[in-house]
């Protein structure tokens, strides 16, 4: 199964792990160099996510966090929000 977002499709990317030896001229050193460049991945952050699709079924999918938190996807309600049941006034004066 690929690291992919199955709503957005956002998937893993490949980058550079670069590392640095000295200190930054601005704070004083002469200045940063580059000791060691290795190829890296880039792998969103993807959450197993129970789904509530436009038909009103459930489904579980593979989401990235973005998408969550932009309200790209809706959620499954596991529990209802407390409710205050709304009291009648003529069985509240007996």
């Amino acid at each position: 199964m690929a690291r992919l977002c199955e709503v957005c499709g956002k998937r893993s990317q490949i980058g550079n792990s670069v590392e640095t030896r000295g200190k930054a001229k601005y704070l004083g050193g002469v200045g940063t160099k580059i000791t060691g460049i290795t190829r890296r991945k880039f792998k969103p952050n993807l959450q197993n996510v129970k789904v509530t699709t436009k038909n009103g079924s459930t489904k579980t999918l593979r989401v990235c966090t973005q998408c969550l938190r932009s309200g790209a996807v809706t959620r499954v309600v596991r529990r209802r929000p407390f409710h205050v049941p709304a009291v009648n006034t003529s069985q509240a004066k007996q």
